[in-house]
C-alpha cells in the first residue's frame, strides 16, 4: 500500500515495490518524462486542474503550480480531472503481465522523442532481447515498427491539417523528411501527394481474364497499390479510381514490372504458385493495428484458415475481433495479403469484399493444390 506522509522539508512517498521519492525527485521525474516512474505517482496542475502520469507528454507547468499524489483516487478527491492524454486513471497492471501495454502506453505518449529500445525494455522491466521478442509476439510487429507506424499516424493528421511536410515532420519526432524514404517508403507517396490526396502520384493497371472472372492489378514505380476482382473492365476501373481519386491513372500495354506482377497473381489463382512466396512489392499505407492484422494475415498457412477471433488473440488483442475484420476489409491488395483465409468462429465463410462465391473458390482452389 502506497502511504503519503509530510516532512519538514518535502513530501514523500512510501511504497515497498519502489524507492521514496522527495518532491524535487518527482519534479525531476516530471520533467524529464522518466519512464520509470509511469505508475509511481500522478500530479496535479493547479491551473488546469488536471492530474497526469509523470510521463505525459503534456505541456509541462510551472513548478509552484503542481501537487503531487500517490493515488489516483486521492487526485480525483481533491477535485482533479484526469489528463485525456495520458489517461492516468486506467488500470495499472503488473509488469510482468502487462508490460507490453504500458510501453505501447509510453509511445503514443512520447512518439515525438527519442525512443530507443534500451528505454523501452527498461519500462519493462526486461532485458533487451526477451522485450524484442515478446513484443512481437504480443502486436506482431517490433518495438520500432511501432514507434515508425505511430509517428507516421501523427504525421498524417498533421500533413491532413494543413501543416508543412517540415513542421509535420518534426512533430513525428525526426529532423528530416529522409526517414520516410529509408528503406520501404511509408506513406506509399511523398508527404506532398498524401496531402493532396494523391494528386500526380501515377498508378498504371491491367485488366486480365482470370478463373474468377476479371482481375486488375494496380501499381505505382514502388509497388503493387491495388488489386481487385470483377465481371467487366469498367466496374474494376470504377474501383480502381474511387480509391485513388485525385492519381493519374492509366492503363499499361507496354512490358514492365505490372506484367511481372501480374503473372506471379494469375499463376497463384491457377494454383501453380504459393503467392505469399513471391515476395511482390507492395505499396501502401497502414495503422500500426492494420500493420499487425496484414502481417499476421500473411503468416496463416496456405491452404488452411483461422477466424476473427484467432487473428485477434495472435496478434494480442483477443476481444478486438471486429476491428480485424475491419482491418480486412480495409485490404487493398488482396490475394497479396490473403484476407480471405480468415473466417467467422463458426465456420462460416464470413464476407468477402469481391464476392462469396470467389472467396469459397479461392479456399477450394489452395485447399486442391496445397
Amino acid at each position: 500500500m502506497i502511504l503519503k506522509t509530510t516532512t519538514a522539508d518535502a513530501t514523500i512517498i512510501k511504497d515497498s515495490s519502489f524507492q521514496s521519492l522527495s518532491e524535487d525527485a518527482m519534479w525531476e521525474a516530471v520533467q524529464s518524462r522518466d519512464p520509470r516512474f509511469y505508475s509511481t505517482f500522478v500530479y496535479a496542475v493547479k491551473s488546469s486542474k488536471i492530474f497526469c502520469r509523470p510521463t505525459c507528454a503534456s505541456r509541462k507547468p510551472a513548478r509552484n503550480g503542481v501537487l503531487f499524489f500517490s493515488r489516483t483516487s486521492d487526485a480525483a478527491s481533491a477535485g482533479y480531472r484526469a489528463c485525456l492524454r495520458c489517461k492516468p486513471e486506467e488500470s495499472t497492471k503488473s509488469l510482468n503481465g502487462h508490460a507490453i501495454e504500458r510501453v505501447c502506453t509510453f509511445i503514443e505518449e512520447n512518439y515525438n522523442s527519442r525512443i530507443s529500445l534500451s528505454l523501452l525494455a527498461g519500462i519493462a522491466g526486461q532485458s533487451q532481447f526477451h522485450f524484442h521478442r515478446s513484443f512481437r509476439k504480443a502486436t506482431g510487429v517490433t518495438p520500432k515498427e511501432y514507434v515508425e507506424a505511430v509517428r507516421l499516424k501523427h504525421l498524417k493528421n498533421a500533413l491532413r491539417n494543413g501543416e508543412s511536410t517540415v513542421r509535420s515532420t518534426y512533430r513525428a519526432g525526426h529532423n528530416s523528411s529522409g526517414w520516410l524514404y529509408s528503406g520501404q517508403a511509408k506513406l506509399g507517396m511523398s508527404p506532398l501527394e498524401y496531402k493532396t490526396g494523391g494528386e500526380g502520384v501515377e498508378i498504371h493497371y491491367q485488366v486480365s481474364n482470370c478463373t474468377l472472372g476479371k482481375l486488375l492489378v494496380a501499381g505505382t514505380e514502388k509497388g503493387i497499390c491495388f488489386v481487385c476482382l470483377g465481371d467487366s473492365d469498367q466496374e474494376l476501373l470504377v474501383h480502381l479510381e474511387n480509391e485513388y481519386p485525385n492519381a493519374e491513372i492509366s492503363r499499361e500495354t507496354s512490358a514492365s514490372d505490372l506484367n511481372f506482377w501480374i503473372s506471379r497473381i494469375l499463376n497463384y489463382l491457377d494454383g501453380k504458385t504459393q503467392l505469399e512466396k513471391q515476395n511482390l512489392p507492395i505499396d501502401v499505407a497502414a495503422t500500426a493495428f492494420q500493420m499487425s492484422v496484414w502481417k499476421e494475415l500473411q503468416n496463416i498457412p496456405y491452404g488452411t484458415t483461422l477466424s476473427y477471433n484467432e487473428v485477434a488473440r495472435k496478434i494480442g488483442n483477443p476481444k478486438a475481433y471486429r476491428a480485424v475484420a475491419n482491418a480486412c476489409g480495409a485490404n487493398r491488395v488482396p490475394l497479396v495479403i490473403p484476407c480471405h483465409r480468415v473466417v467467422r468462429k463458426n465456420g462460416d465463410i464470413g464476407g468477402y469484399r469481391w464476392g462469396v462465391d470467389r472467396k469459397k473458390k479461392l479456399l477450394s482452389m489452395e485447399a486442391e493444390s496445397k
